[in-house]
Protein backbone atom coordinates (compact mmCIF):
# COMPACT_ATOMS: atom_id res chain seq x y z
CA UNK A 1 0.00 0.00 0.00
CA UNK A 2 2.80 2.38 0.95
CA UNK A 3 4.63 1.68 -2.33
CA UNK A 4 1.50 2.50 -4.34
CA UNK A 5 1.00 5.75 -2.47
CA UNK A 6 4.64 6.72 -2.95
CA UNK A 7 4.50 5.84 -6.64
CA UNK A 8 1.37 7.95 -7.12
CA UNK A 9 2.94 10.83 -5.23
CA UNK A 10 6.16 10.77 -7.27
CA UNK A 11 4.20 10.31 -10.48
CA UNK A 12 2.02 13.32 -9.72
CA UNK A 13 5.08 15.35 -8.84
CA UNK A 14 6.72 14.28 -12.08
CA UNK A 15 3.69 15.35 -14.09
CA UNK A 16 3.71 18.69 -12.30
CA UNK A 17 7.44 19.30 -12.93
CA UNK A 18 7.27 18.27 -16.59
CA UNK A 19 4.21 20.47 -17.03
CA UNK A 20 6.03 23.42 -15.43
CA UNK A 21 9.04 22.91 -17.69
CA UNK A 22 6.98 22.64 -20.88
CA UNK A 23 4.87 25.62 -19.87
CA UNK A 24 7.86 27.82 -19.03
CA UNK A 25 9.96 26.89 -22.06
CA UNK A 26 7.01 27.07 -24.42
CA UNK A 27 5.94 30.53 -23.29
CA UNK A 28 9.51 31.78 -23.19
CA UNK A 29 10.24 30.57 -26.72
CA UNK A 30 6.87 31.78 -28.04
CA UNK A 31 7.34 35.19 -26.43
CA UNK A 32 10.92 35.48 -27.70
CA UNK A 33 11.59 39.10 -28.52
CA UNK A 34 8.35 40.15 -26.84
CA UNK A 35 9.85 39.22 -23.47
CA UNK A 36 12.88 41.35 -24.26
CA UNK A 37 10.72 44.22 -25.51
CA UNK A 38 8.48 44.23 -22.44
CA UNK A 39 11.42 44.16 -20.05
CA UNK A 40 13.29 46.74 -22.10
CA UNK A 41 10.38 49.20 -22.28
CA UNK A 42 8.74 48.57 -18.91
CA UNK A 43 11.73 48.93 -16.63
CA UNK A 44 12.43 52.64 -17.01
CA UNK A 45 11.63 53.09 -13.33
CA UNK A 46 11.59 50.69 -10.34
CA UNK A 47 7.78 50.95 -10.21
CA UNK A 48 7.34 49.90 -13.83
CA UNK A 49 10.01 47.25 -13.30
CA UNK A 50 8.00 45.82 -10.42
CA UNK A 51 4.88 45.59 -12.58
CA UNK A 52 6.71 43.99 -15.52
CA UNK A 53 8.45 41.51 -13.21
CA UNK A 54 5.11 40.49 -11.72
CA UNK A 55 3.33 40.25 -15.07
CA UNK A 56 5.98 38.18 -16.86
CA UNK A 57 6.60 35.84 -13.92
CA UNK A 58 2.87 35.24 -13.54
CA UNK A 59 2.73 34.47 -17.27
CA UNK A 60 5.73 32.12 -17.64
CA UNK A 61 5.48 30.74 -14.08
CA UNK A 62 9.24 30.93 -13.58
CA UNK A 63 11.07 33.60 -11.62
CA UNK A 64 14.33 32.02 -12.81
CA UNK A 65 13.50 32.84 -16.45
CA UNK A 66 12.80 36.46 -15.51
CA UNK A 67 15.98 36.68 -13.42
CA UNK A 68 18.03 35.36 -16.36
CA UNK A 69 16.47 37.98 -18.65
CA UNK A 70 17.23 40.70 -16.11
CA UNK A 71 20.87 39.58 -15.89
CA UNK A 72 21.11 39.78 -19.68
CA UNK A 73 19.69 43.31 -19.76
CA UNK A 74 21.91 44.56 -16.94
CA UNK A 75 24.98 43.07 -18.63
CA UNK A 76 24.01 44.78 -21.87
CA UNK A 77 23.61 48.11 -20.08
CA UNK A 78 19.98 48.35 -21.20
CA UNK A 79 18.70 48.66 -17.63
CA UNK A 80 20.43 49.74 -14.44
CA UNK A 81 20.90 47.66 -11.34
CA UNK A 82 18.29 49.82 -9.60
CA UNK A 83 15.73 49.02 -12.30
CA UNK A 84 16.60 45.32 -12.12
CA UNK A 85 15.91 45.24 -8.38
CA UNK A 86 12.40 46.50 -9.13
CA UNK A 87 11.91 43.59 -11.54
CA UNK A 88 13.14 41.15 -8.87
CA UNK A 89 10.58 42.55 -6.41
CA UNK A 90 7.77 42.05 -8.91
CA UNK A 91 9.03 38.62 -9.89
CA UNK A 92 8.82 37.40 -6.30
CA UNK A 93 5.23 38.57 -6.04
CA UNK A 94 4.54 36.92 -9.41
CA UNK A 95 5.64 33.51 -8.10
CA UNK A 96 2.72 33.59 -5.65
CA UNK A 97 0.33 33.14 -8.58
CA UNK A 98 1.12 29.41 -8.53
CA UNK A 99 -0.49 29.14 -5.10
CA UNK A 100 -3.61 30.91 -6.37
CA UNK A 101 -3.83 28.54 -9.34
CA UNK A 102 -3.56 25.52 -7.07
CA UNK A 103 -6.08 26.97 -4.61
CA UNK A 104 -8.58 28.11 -7.23
CA UNK A 105 -8.28 25.33 -9.81
CA UNK A 106 -6.84 22.42 -7.93
CA UNK A 107 -9.50 22.16 -5.27
CA UNK A 108 -12.54 23.96 -6.61
CA UNK A 109 -13.23 22.37 -10.00
CA UNK A 110 -12.74 19.07 -11.76
CA UNK A 111 -9.30 19.83 -13.16
CA UNK A 112 -8.99 16.55 -15.03
CA UNK A 113 -11.80 17.80 -17.24
CA UNK A 114 -9.64 20.86 -17.98
CA UNK A 115 -6.24 19.14 -18.14
CA UNK A 116 -6.90 16.52 -20.81
CA UNK A 117 -8.37 18.93 -23.43
CA UNK A 118 -5.38 21.27 -22.90
CA UNK A 119 -2.97 18.39 -23.48
CA UNK A 120 -4.90 17.36 -26.60
CA UNK A 121 -4.92 20.87 -28.10
CA UNK A 122 -1.25 21.33 -27.21
CA UNK A 123 -0.31 18.08 -28.91
CA UNK A 124 -2.22 19.05 -32.07
CA UNK A 125 -0.45 22.44 -32.21
CA UNK A 126 2.90 20.74 -31.64
CA UNK A 127 2.35 18.18 -34.42
CA UNK A 128 1.01 20.67 -36.97
CA UNK A 129 3.18 23.68 -36.16
CA UNK A 130 6.44 22.71 -37.89
CA UNK A 131 9.00 25.38 -36.87
CA UNK A 132 6.48 28.16 -36.22
CA UNK A 133 5.55 29.70 -32.90
CA UNK A 134 2.54 27.39 -32.88
CA UNK A 135 4.90 24.63 -31.67
CA UNK A 136 5.88 26.65 -28.61
CA UNK A 137 2.28 27.59 -27.85
CA UNK A 138 1.42 23.90 -28.15
CA UNK A 139 4.14 23.04 -25.63
CA UNK A 140 2.82 25.72 -23.27
CA UNK A 141 -0.78 24.45 -23.47
CA UNK A 142 0.30 20.84 -22.99
CA UNK A 143 2.40 22.04 -20.06
CA UNK A 144 -0.65 23.68 -18.49
CA UNK A 145 -2.56 20.44 -18.94
CA UNK A 146 0.16 18.35 -17.30
CA UNK A 147 0.42 21.02 -14.58
CA UNK A 148 -3.27 20.57 -13.68
CA UNK A 149 -3.09 16.79 -14.07
CA UNK A 150 -0.15 16.72 -11.67
CA UNK A 151 -2.14 18.72 -9.12
CA UNK A 152 -5.04 16.28 -9.42
CA UNK A 153 -2.75 13.28 -8.96
CA UNK A 154 -1.04 14.88 -5.95
CA UNK A 155 -4.43 15.62 -4.40
CA UNK A 156 -5.56 12.00 -4.64
CA UNK A 157 -2.18 10.72 -3.47
CA UNK A 158 -2.25 12.82 -0.30
CA UNK A 159 -5.74 11.59 0.53
CA UNK A 160 -4.20 8.20 1.30
CA UNK A 161 -0.85 9.38 2.66
CA UNK A 162 -2.45 11.01 5.70
CA UNK A 163 -3.19 7.59 7.15
CA UNK A 164 0.24 6.20 6.26
CA UNK A 165 2.41 9.07 7.52
CA UNK A 166 1.73 11.00 10.71
CA UNK A 167 3.26 14.44 11.12
CA UNK A 168 1.02 15.29 14.04
CA UNK A 169 3.90 14.48 16.39
CA UNK A 170 5.21 17.97 15.65
CA UNK A 171 1.85 19.66 16.07
CA UNK A 172 2.03 19.96 19.84
CA UNK A 173 5.54 21.43 19.84
CA UNK A 174 4.26 24.94 19.15
CA UNK A 175 6.88 27.38 17.96
CA UNK A 176 9.57 24.69 18.04
CA UNK A 177 7.88 22.91 15.15
CA UNK A 178 8.12 25.97 12.87
CA UNK A 179 11.85 25.63 12.06
CA UNK A 180 11.26 21.96 11.23
CA UNK A 181 8.58 22.75 8.68
CA UNK A 182 10.56 25.71 7.31
CA UNK A 183 13.32 23.18 6.76
CA UNK A 184 10.89 20.82 5.03
CA UNK A 185 9.81 23.57 2.63
CA UNK A 186 13.44 24.53 2.04
CA UNK A 187 14.48 20.92 1.41
CA UNK A 188 11.61 20.31 -1.02
CA UNK A 189 12.61 23.36 -3.04
CA UNK A 190 16.28 22.38 -3.05
CA UNK A 191 15.47 18.84 -4.22
CA UNK A 192 13.06 19.89 -6.97
CA UNK A 193 14.78 23.19 -7.87
CA UNK A 194 11.31 24.66 -8.23
CA UNK A 195 9.57 26.71 -5.56
CA UNK A 196 6.31 26.37 -7.51
CA UNK A 197 6.44 22.57 -7.32
CA UNK A 198 7.35 22.68 -3.64
CA UNK A 199 4.51 25.14 -3.04
CA UNK A 200 2.01 22.83 -4.75
CA UNK A 201 3.26 19.92 -2.67
CA UNK A 202 2.87 21.90 0.56
CA UNK A 203 -0.64 23.05 -0.35
CA UNK A 204 -1.82 19.55 -1.22
CA UNK A 205 -0.30 18.19 1.98
CA UNK A 206 -2.08 20.87 4.01
CA UNK A 207 -5.45 20.40 2.33
CA UNK A 208 -5.26 16.65 2.97
CA UNK A 209 -4.61 17.22 6.67
CA UNK A 210 -1.02 15.96 6.63
CA UNK A 211 0.02 19.39 7.96
CA UNK A 212 -2.00 21.87 9.97
CA UNK A 213 -2.27 25.49 8.87
CA UNK A 214 0.65 26.79 10.98
CA UNK A 215 2.92 24.03 9.74
CA UNK A 216 1.87 24.63 6.14
CA UNK A 217 2.58 28.35 6.51
CA UNK A 218 6.04 27.56 7.90
CA UNK A 219 6.71 25.25 4.95
CA UNK A 220 5.64 28.03 2.55
CA UNK A 221 8.23 30.31 4.17
CA UNK A 222 10.76 27.54 3.62
CA UNK A 223 9.94 27.36 -0.10
CA UNK A 224 10.43 31.11 -0.32
CA UNK A 225 13.91 30.74 1.17
CA UNK A 226 14.67 27.67 -0.95
CA UNK A 227 14.05 29.49 -4.20
CA UNK A 228 17.23 31.50 -3.55
CA UNK A 229 19.24 28.31 -4.15
CA UNK A 230 18.83 28.81 -7.89
CA UNK A 231 20.14 32.35 -7.58
CA UNK A 232 23.02 31.21 -5.36
CA UNK A 233 24.07 28.53 -7.86
CA UNK A 234 23.81 30.96 -10.77
CA UNK A 235 26.55 33.23 -9.39
CA UNK A 236 29.22 30.53 -9.72
CA UNK A 237 31.49 31.72 -12.52
CA UNK A 238 28.99 34.45 -13.42
CA UNK A 239 29.61 38.06 -14.39
CA UNK A 240 29.70 40.80 -11.78
CA UNK A 241 26.25 42.05 -12.78
CA UNK A 242 24.81 38.55 -12.47
CA UNK A 243 26.26 38.25 -8.97
CA UNK A 244 24.74 41.58 -7.97
CA UNK A 245 21.28 40.70 -9.30
CA UNK A 246 21.37 37.23 -7.71
CA UNK A 247 22.55 38.65 -4.37
CA UNK A 248 19.75 41.23 -4.44
CA UNK A 249 17.31 38.37 -5.04
CA UNK A 250 18.70 36.41 -2.08
CA UNK A 251 18.57 39.44 0.25
CA UNK A 252 14.95 40.15 -0.68
CA UNK A 253 13.83 36.58 -0.09
CA UNK A 254 15.62 36.33 3.24
CA UNK A 255 14.08 39.60 4.44
CA UNK A 256 10.58 38.57 3.38
CA UNK A 257 11.02 35.17 5.06
CA UNK A 258 12.03 36.90 8.31
CA UNK A 259 9.00 39.21 8.09
CA UNK A 260 6.70 36.25 7.45
CA UNK A 261 8.11 34.30 10.38
CA UNK A 262 7.83 37.20 12.83
CA UNK A 263 4.27 38.03 11.76
CA UNK A 264 3.10 34.44 11.19
CA UNK A 265 0.42 34.24 13.96
CA UNK A 266 -0.88 37.75 13.25
CA UNK A 267 -1.07 37.19 9.48
CA UNK A 268 -2.85 33.85 9.74
CA UNK A 269 -5.42 35.16 12.22
CA UNK A 270 -5.98 38.23 10.08
CA UNK A 271 -6.42 36.16 6.91
CA UNK A 272 -8.88 33.79 8.62
CA UNK A 273 -10.86 36.75 9.96
CA UNK A 274 -10.90 38.34 6.49
CA UNK A 275 -12.02 35.21 4.66
CA UNK A 276 -14.78 34.65 7.23
CA UNK A 277 -15.90 38.29 7.02
CA UNK A 278 -16.28 38.30 3.24
CA UNK A 279 -17.76 34.82 3.09
CA UNK A 280 -14.79 33.13 1.43
CA UNK A 281 -13.85 29.53 2.06
CA UNK A 282 -11.46 28.80 4.92
CA UNK A 283 -9.84 26.14 2.79
CA UNK A 284 -6.16 25.91 3.81
CA UNK A 285 -4.93 26.21 0.21
CA UNK A 286 -6.67 29.58 -0.18
CA UNK A 287 -5.42 30.82 3.21
CA UNK A 288 -1.82 29.85 2.40
CA UNK A 289 -2.03 31.43 -1.08
CA UNK A 290 -3.15 34.71 0.50
CA UNK A 291 -0.43 34.36 3.16
CA UNK A 292 2.26 33.81 0.52
CA UNK A 293 1.18 36.88 -1.43
CA UNK A 294 0.84 39.14 1.61
CA UNK A 295 4.26 38.51 3.08
CA UNK A 296 5.95 39.04 -0.32
CA UNK A 297 4.07 42.32 -0.73
CA UNK A 298 5.10 43.30 2.80
CA UNK A 299 8.70 42.49 1.88
CA UNK A 300 8.50 44.86 -1.09
CA UNK A 301 6.95 47.58 1.06
CA UNK A 302 9.72 47.24 3.66
CA UNK A 303 12.63 47.19 1.19
CA UNK A 304 11.28 49.70 -1.34
CA UNK A 305 12.48 52.83 0.54
CA UNK A 306 15.95 51.27 0.85
CA UNK A 307 16.36 50.18 -2.77
CA UNK A 308 19.00 52.80 -3.58
CA UNK A 309 20.98 51.86 -0.47
CA UNK A 310 20.73 48.20 -1.43
CA UNK A 311 22.08 49.01 -4.89
CA UNK A 312 25.00 50.98 -3.42
CA UNK A 313 25.74 48.08 -1.08
CA UNK A 314 25.73 45.57 -3.95
CA UNK A 315 27.96 47.74 -6.14
CA UNK A 316 30.49 48.30 -3.35
CA UNK A 317 30.60 44.75 -2.04
CA UNK A 318 30.40 42.88 -5.33
CA UNK A 319 32.65 44.18 -8.05
CA UNK A 320 36.00 43.98 -9.73
CA UNK A 321 38.81 46.43 -10.10
CA UNK A 322 39.09 47.61 -13.67
CA UNK A 323 38.21 45.71 -16.83
CA UNK A 324 40.14 42.42 -16.86
CA UNK A 325 41.03 41.82 -20.49
CA UNK A 326 40.99 38.02 -20.36
CA UNK A 327 37.74 37.79 -18.40
CA UNK A 328 34.36 37.98 -20.19
CA UNK A 329 32.38 41.07 -19.32
CA UNK A 330 29.06 40.12 -20.91
CA UNK A 331 29.03 36.34 -21.39
CA UNK A 332 27.08 34.62 -18.66
CA UNK A 333 25.99 30.97 -18.56
CA UNK A 334 22.71 32.07 -17.00
CA UNK A 335 21.51 33.54 -20.31
CA UNK A 336 22.48 30.57 -22.51
CA UNK A 337 19.04 29.02 -22.07
CA UNK A 338 17.46 32.15 -23.59
CA UNK A 339 19.08 32.36 -27.06
CA UNK A 340 17.87 35.88 -27.89
CA UNK A 341 19.56 37.24 -24.75
CA UNK A 342 22.64 35.09 -25.30
CA UNK A 343 23.03 36.51 -28.83
CA UNK A 344 22.91 40.04 -27.40
CA UNK A 345 25.59 39.16 -24.84
CA UNK A 346 27.72 37.57 -27.57
CA UNK A 347 27.42 40.68 -29.75
CA UNK A 348 28.66 42.88 -26.93
CA UNK A 349 31.55 40.55 -26.08
CA UNK A 350 32.60 40.36 -29.73
CA UNK A 351 32.67 44.16 -29.90
CA UNK A 352 34.90 44.17 -26.84
CA UNK A 353 37.17 41.50 -28.37
CA UNK A 354 37.48 43.56 -31.56
CA UNK A 355 38.53 46.63 -29.58
CA UNK A 356 41.04 44.54 -27.62
CA UNK A 357 42.46 43.11 -30.85
CA UNK A 358 42.92 46.55 -32.42
CA UNK A 359 44.61 47.74 -29.23
CA UNK A 360 47.14 44.92 -29.64
CA UNK A 361 47.63 45.88 -33.29
CA UNK A 362 48.20 49.52 -32.34
CA UNK A 363 50.86 48.53 -29.81
CA UNK A 364 52.47 45.93 -32.06
CA UNK A 365 52.92 48.33 -34.98
CA UNK A 366 54.64 50.93 -32.85
CA UNK A 367 58.45 50.98 -32.87
CA UNK A 368 58.52 51.66 -29.12
CA UNK A 369 56.34 48.70 -28.11
CA UNK A 370 56.97 46.42 -25.13
CA UNK A 371 56.95 42.85 -26.43
CA UNK A 372 56.35 41.26 -23.02
CA UNK A 373 53.26 43.42 -22.47
CA UNK A 374 52.05 42.70 -26.01
CA UNK A 375 52.49 38.94 -25.54
CA UNK A 376 50.53 39.12 -22.29
CA UNK A 377 47.72 41.00 -24.02
CA UNK A 378 47.75 38.42 -26.83
CA UNK A 379 47.42 35.57 -24.29
CA UNK A 380 44.45 37.30 -22.66
CA UNK A 381 42.87 37.75 -26.10
CA UNK A 382 43.31 34.05 -26.92
CA UNK A 383 41.78 33.11 -23.57
CA UNK A 384 38.79 35.39 -24.13
CA UNK A 385 38.29 34.01 -27.65
CA UNK A 386 38.37 30.43 -26.31
CA UNK A 387 35.76 31.24 -23.66
CA UNK A 388 33.59 32.86 -26.33
CA UNK A 389 33.84 29.74 -28.48
CA UNK A 390 32.77 27.60 -25.54
CA UNK A 391 29.81 29.94 -25.02
CA UNK A 392 28.82 29.43 -28.67
CA UNK A 393 29.08 25.66 -28.22
CA UNK A 394 26.73 25.81 -25.22
CA UNK A 395 24.26 27.86 -27.25
CA UNK A 396 24.23 25.20 -29.96
CA UNK A 397 22.67 22.83 -27.44
CA UNK A 398 19.61 25.10 -27.12
CA UNK A 399 16.55 25.22 -29.41
CA UNK A 400 17.62 27.82 -31.98
CA UNK A 401 15.89 29.47 -34.88
CA UNK A 402 17.57 29.39 -38.28
CA UNK A 403 18.58 33.04 -37.85
CA UNK A 404 20.12 32.42 -34.44
CA UNK A 405 22.08 29.42 -35.72
CA UNK A 406 23.44 31.60 -38.52
CA UNK A 407 24.37 34.30 -36.02
CA UNK A 408 26.42 31.80 -34.01
CA UNK A 409 28.22 30.70 -37.19
CA UNK A 410 28.98 34.34 -37.95
CA UNK A 411 30.22 34.90 -34.40
CA UNK A 412 32.67 32.02 -34.75
CA UNK A 413 33.92 33.58 -37.97
CA UNK A 414 34.42 36.94 -36.22
CA UNK A 415 36.37 35.23 -33.44
CA UNK A 416 38.65 33.55 -35.98
CA UNK A 417 39.36 36.85 -37.77
CA UNK A 418 40.34 38.51 -34.50
CA UNK A 419 42.49 35.57 -33.45
CA UNK A 420 44.32 35.55 -36.79
CA UNK A 421 45.00 39.31 -36.80
CA UNK A 422 46.25 39.15 -33.20
CA UNK A 423 48.56 36.22 -33.99
CA UNK A 424 49.95 37.98 -37.06
CA UNK A 425 50.64 41.10 -35.05
CA UNK A 426 52.47 39.14 -32.34
CA UNK A 427 54.53 37.32 -34.97
CA UNK A 428 55.45 40.61 -36.63
CA UNK A 429 56.35 42.28 -33.35
CA UNK A 430 58.52 39.35 -32.30
CA UNK A 431 60.78 39.78 -35.34
CA UNK A 432 61.04 43.56 -34.78
CA UNK A 433 61.18 44.34 -38.50
CA UNK A 434 60.60 48.03 -39.28
CA UNK A 435 59.67 49.70 -42.60
CA UNK A 436 62.72 51.06 -44.43
CA UNK A 437 61.25 54.16 -46.06
CA UNK A 438 64.58 55.24 -47.60
CA UNK A 439 65.06 51.87 -49.34
CA UNK A 440 62.90 52.86 -52.33
CA UNK A 441 64.40 56.29 -52.85
CA UNK A 442 62.06 58.51 -54.87
CA UNK A 443 59.33 55.85 -54.71
CA UNK A 444 59.22 55.87 -50.91
CA UNK A 445 55.79 57.47 -51.11
CA UNK A 446 54.46 54.01 -52.06
CA UNK A 447 55.16 52.92 -48.48
CA UNK A 448 53.42 56.00 -47.07
CA UNK A 449 50.36 55.48 -49.29
CA UNK A 450 50.10 51.83 -48.27
CA UNK A 451 50.48 52.51 -44.55
CA UNK A 452 47.95 55.34 -44.66
CA UNK A 453 45.46 53.10 -46.46
CA UNK A 454 45.93 50.46 -43.74
CA UNK A 455 45.47 53.19 -41.15
CA UNK A 456 42.16 54.22 -42.74
CA UNK A 457 40.87 50.63 -42.83
CA UNK A 458 41.76 49.96 -39.18
CA UNK A 459 40.32 53.21 -37.86
CA UNK A 460 37.12 52.74 -39.85
CA UNK A 461 36.79 49.17 -38.55
CA UNK A 462 36.82 50.63 -35.04
CA UNK A 463 33.51 52.44 -35.69
CA UNK A 464 31.11 50.08 -37.48
CA UNK A 465 28.10 52.40 -37.18
CA UNK A 466 29.55 55.45 -38.91
CA UNK A 467 28.77 56.53 -42.46
CA UNK A 468 32.40 55.87 -43.39
CA UNK A 469 32.04 52.21 -42.43
CA UNK A 470 29.74 51.68 -45.42
CA UNK A 471 32.77 52.43 -47.62
CA UNK A 472 35.11 49.96 -45.92
CA UNK A 473 34.96 47.46 -48.80
CA UNK A 474 36.23 50.15 -51.18
CA UNK A 475 38.88 51.12 -48.65
CA UNK A 476 40.09 47.51 -48.47
CA UNK A 477 40.23 47.40 -52.27
CA UNK A 478 42.33 50.59 -52.32
CA UNK A 479 44.61 49.16 -49.63
CA UNK A 480 45.18 45.97 -51.64
CA UNK A 481 45.91 48.02 -54.75
CA UNK A 482 48.47 50.08 -52.81
CA UNK A 483 50.01 46.88 -51.46
CA UNK A 484 50.43 45.33 -54.93
CA UNK A 485 52.05 48.53 -56.22
CA UNK A 486 54.46 48.50 -53.26
CA UNK A 487 55.16 44.78 -53.66
CA UNK A 488 55.98 45.21 -57.37
CA UNK A 489 58.37 48.08 -56.58
CA UNK A 490 60.15 46.11 -53.84
CA UNK A 491 60.63 43.12 -56.16
CA UNK A 492 61.95 45.45 -58.83
CA UNK A 493 64.38 47.04 -56.38
CA UNK A 494 65.59 43.58 -55.35
CA UNK A 495 66.05 42.55 -58.97
CA UNK A 496 68.08 45.65 -59.90
CA UNK A 497 70.23 45.47 -56.79
CA UNK A 498 68.92 48.74 -55.35
CA UNK A 499 67.83 46.69 -52.36
CA UNK A 500 69.63 43.69 -50.87
CA UNK A 501 67.64 40.47 -51.30
CA UNK A 502 67.47 39.66 -47.53
CA UNK A 503 66.23 43.20 -46.87
CA UNK A 504 63.70 42.89 -49.69
CA UNK A 505 62.37 39.61 -48.24
CA UNK A 506 62.01 41.17 -44.78
CA UNK A 507 60.17 44.19 -46.15
CA UNK A 508 57.85 42.02 -48.25
CA UNK A 509 57.03 39.89 -45.21
CA UNK A 510 56.43 43.00 -43.10
CA UNK A 511 54.04 44.68 -45.52
CA UNK A 512 52.27 41.40 -46.34
CA UNK A 513 51.53 40.82 -42.67
CA UNK A 514 50.40 44.41 -42.14
CA UNK A 515 48.03 43.97 -45.11
CA UNK A 516 46.65 40.74 -43.66
CA UNK A 517 46.32 42.25 -40.18
CA UNK A 518 44.30 45.19 -41.47
CA UNK A 519 42.15 43.01 -43.72
CA UNK A 520 41.41 40.36 -41.06
CA UNK A 521 40.53 42.98 -38.45
CA UNK A 522 38.27 44.81 -40.90
CA UNK A 523 36.50 41.60 -41.95
CA UNK A 524 35.84 40.85 -38.28
CA UNK A 525 34.07 44.20 -37.95
CA UNK A 526 32.18 43.73 -41.21
CA UNK A 527 30.75 40.37 -40.15
CA UNK A 528 30.02 41.60 -36.65
CA UNK A 529 28.04 44.56 -38.00
CA UNK A 530 26.12 42.23 -40.31
CA UNK A 531 25.51 39.68 -37.56
CA UNK A 532 22.72 41.71 -35.99
CA UNK A 533 22.46 45.32 -37.13
CA UNK A 534 19.78 46.13 -34.54
CA UNK A 535 21.77 44.88 -31.56
CA UNK A 536 24.08 46.68 -29.18
CA UNK A 537 27.08 45.43 -31.16
CA UNK A 538 26.56 48.15 -33.77
CA UNK A 539 28.14 50.94 -31.81
CA UNK A 540 31.29 53.07 -31.81
CA UNK A 541 34.41 51.59 -30.27
CA UNK A 542 36.29 53.05 -27.36
CA UNK A 543 37.22 56.15 -29.33
CA UNK A 544 40.71 55.97 -27.86
CA UNK A 545 42.17 53.53 -30.39
CA UNK A 546 43.73 55.65 -33.11
CA UNK A 547 46.50 54.25 -35.30
CA UNK A 548 49.37 56.61 -35.83
CA UNK A 549 52.32 55.12 -37.67
CA UNK A 550 55.65 55.97 -36.04
CA UNK A 551 57.60 58.58 -38.01
CA UNK A 552 60.80 56.56 -37.62
CA UNK A 553 59.36 53.90 -39.91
Amino acid sequence: MTFTLLANLLGGLGLFLIGMRLMTQGLRQAAGHSLRRILGEWTKSPGRGLFSGFFITALVQSSSAVTVAVIGFVNAGLITLTQSIGVIYGSNIGTTVTGWIVAAAGFSINIKGLALPLIAVGAILRLTGSLSKRVHFGDALAGFGLFFLGISTLQHSFDGIESAFDLSAFAGSGIISLPIFIGIGLLLTLLMQSSSAAMALVLTATISGLMNLDQGAAAVIGTNIGTTSTAALSVLGATVNAKRVATGHIIFNMVTALIALLLLPILLKGILFFTESVGLSKEPALVLAIFHTIFNVLGVMCLWPFTERLVVFLERRIGQKGDKKGVPKYLDNNVVSTPSLAIDALNLELTRIGNHTRSIIRNGLNSNFNYAALASDKDSLDHLIEISREFCAKMQGQPLTETQAQQIATALRVLQYNRTSGALCESLAKKKIMPNVESLGSDSDLITVFLNSCLGVLNTAEHPCTVEFCQIDNMITDMLSAYHDLKARLLSAGGTGDLQVPEMVDQLELFSKIRRIAKQSAKGSIYLAAMNPNSGACCPGTGAVKFAWNRHW
